[in-house]
């Protein structure tokens, strides 16, 4: 062990103060650094000479520089980010869904719909009522359609988010590979790009807001970054994302898939997957509702006003429904019969009654049997002898008095004969309703469902040979508590504020678990900071040591150096 020894271990810790107070800095200059990780400075001893027993070690030296980071911490927190972003975009569609909704309130469905039948149960005391219920009828069509419109434009709006947002997250794939290849050809032996590390870790953390992702560390330093197990970052290669509109079921729908080979990522998490949720469950939920309830009201009214009548018969009458030429004589029920095939209602196995009177007195009642059920008289599977549009023309053409015949738009037309009049009573198979006979609303669904413009209002009905004035009337108004098979057993009421009930729900759902994703998040987000944080008082205790070192060094070094001189006087 000689005194040139002693100095260069006293060089080494100046080399090590040094390189320490260099790493102290860049952490007190980041302190306030959004995504910046702690750097710690590895020291190590130096082992002296195995062949100089007097040589105890050579000194300190930095091994590495490297991020102080818990890698299963940051994963942790990368999925909680996935999770908080989802749950808040889910809340904020389901707010703004409560909002078209606004139930509750004096301007919500419910209150049309009460409005509508109350204007009906009204007309059974009040004389000429038929324009109120005109004018109720056009307000509960305006406003479902307008509903419907605010639905389709709000899922329109996610996905244009959906669009958007997927074009940012293919960007920061992009970045993340482009980083890929810069870390593997800098990072050379313990060296470590701490810098480009940092930058992947916070646009990985972007990232996980926007999608759910699984990060895989190579050897080489690269993320490769997994979406479930479909890989979309090998390396320095992006294998990309885009959105592709498909339809499944006969419903348009949006997915992610890879750009590279179109296969579908299950996205479940994120903000996109939040917005896919929404769109595919809350709002296409709401408009299947919603077409629900306007197509059974549409067929449940005109099924009691198509056997309405008031005390002046009908001398003429038209349905709304156009049938095609080739489907005249099809079988409602046959499925190659594609106008009501389509239909969201048919009609089913049962008759009708067509009742004619005259000016001289006479009357007679015409049943017409209304065969659906699917079998040939030899009872074998068919509809070739099931009825068919045409066989109802002909059947109420052959009634004395009446003309019935297609137009060219495909509606049938009813006309009585010069001092004849007639009406219909006792449908039980709904085929004039069906065919829109004698109809009240017009349309199928919730955006076409309108008043019919020539509509006469029917308030009686007839029951045998029995004239009732309010009878339709009395009717309708009990339509609002009278369950529907159409309606899974509920009322028209109860089967919207069902649905307006489950958002409510659903909401408050959404609240709560957004709420616990931010909590955890927050909670992650803190534990890491006491990992990679940058402390300021941590750090000026690092400043301090490394300012003694370097001192105590540089006194060795001259302490060294006297008792060098020292020697060279005694020589």
């Amino acid at each position: 062990m000689s005194l040139t020894s002693s100095m260069q271990i006293a060089q080494s810790a100046l080399i090590t103060s040094q390189l320490g107070l260099q790493v102290t800095s860049q952490n007190l200059a980041n302190a306030a650094t959004p995504g910046y990780t702690r750097q710690i400075a590895m020291l190590e001893a130096i082992r002296g000479r195995v062949s100089d027993p007097h040589q105890i070690g050579q000194g300190v030296a930095v091994t590495e520089v490297r991020r102080q980071i818990d890698e299963a911490l940051q994963r942790r927190l990368w999925n909680s980010n996935s999770a908080e972003y989802s749950s808040a975009q889910q809340l904020n569609v389901l707010s703004q869904l409560e909002t078209i909704l606004n139930e509750g309130t004096e301007f919500d469905l419910s209150t049309e719909l009460s409005s509508f039948f109350s204007s009906w149960t009204e007309a059974t005391t009040l004389l000429d009522s038929g324009p109120t219920i005109v004018n109720q009828g056009g307000s509960l069509s305006s406003f479902i359609r307008n509903m419907q419109s605010d639905l389709i434009q709000q899922r329109e709006q996610l996905e244009d988010q959906i669009d958007s947002q997927v074009l940012r997250a293919d960007a920061i794939l992009s970045e993340i590979a482009s980083i890929n290849g810069v870390i593997s050809s800098n990072e050379i032996g313990e060296a470590e790009a701490s810098g480009l590390r940092d930058r992947r870790d916070e646009i990985v953390t972007e990232l996980a807001q926007l999608i759910d992702v699984t990060v895989v560390e190579s050897n080489s330093g690269s993320y490769d970054i997994y979406s479930g197990s479909t890989p979309i970052v090998q390396g320095a290669r992006n294998r990309g994302i885009e959105v592709d509109r498909v339809t499944v079921n006969g419903a348009l729908t949006v997915r992610v898939e890879l750009s590279a080979d179109s296969t579908p990522l299950d996205i479940s998490s994120g903000s996109i997957g939040g917005l896919l949720a929404s769109r595919d469950g809350a709002i296409d939920a709401t408009l299947e509702k919603l077409d629900t309830l306007a197509s059974q009201l549409i067929f449940e009214v005109n099924k009691l006003h198509s056997t309405g009548i008031n005390k002046d018969w009908l001398t003429t009458t038209s349905s709304t429904l156009q049938v095609g030429s080739s489907d005249q004589t099809l079988a409602l029920n046959d499925p190659n019969n594609l106008t009501f095939a389509d239909l969201p209602f048919s009609a089913v196995n049962g008759s009708f009654i067509v009742n004619v009177q005259n000016d001289s007195g006479g009357s007679s009642s015409t049943p017409i049997q209304i065969d659906l059920d699917g079998l040939t008289d030899a009872g074998l599977p068919g509809f070739s002898e099931d009825t068919s549009a045409e066989d109802i023309r002909l059947a109420i053409d052959g009634i004395e008095g009446l003309n019935a015949s297609f137009d060219s738009a495909g509606r049938l037309v009813i006309d009585s004969d010069p001092g004849y009049s007639f009406s219909f009573s006792e449908d039980s198979s709904g085929a004039l309703a069906t065919m829109g006979v004698n109809s009240f609303f017009t349309g199928t669904q919730a955006s076409d469902i309108a008043v019919r413009e020539d509509v006469t209002v029917m308030l009686g009905k007839m029951e045998g040979d029995q004239f009732i004035a309010n009878g339709t009337a009395l009717a309708m108004g009990s339509l609002v508590d009278q369950a529907s098979d159409g309606l899974d057993g509920l009322s028209i009421t109860k089967f919207w504020a069902q649905q307006a009930q489950e958002i409510a729900s659903d909401t408050s759902s959404a609240r709560t678990r957004a709420n616990a994703d931010r909590l955890v998040r927050e909670s992650l987000d803190g534990q890491r900071s006491a990992v990679s944080g940058v402390s300021i008082d941590e750090e000026s205790i690092n400043l301090l040591e490394y300012q003694r070192q370097y001192q105590a060094a540089a006194q060795i070094i001259t302490t060294a150096q006297q008792m060098f001189d020292t020697l060279l006087t005694l020589v």
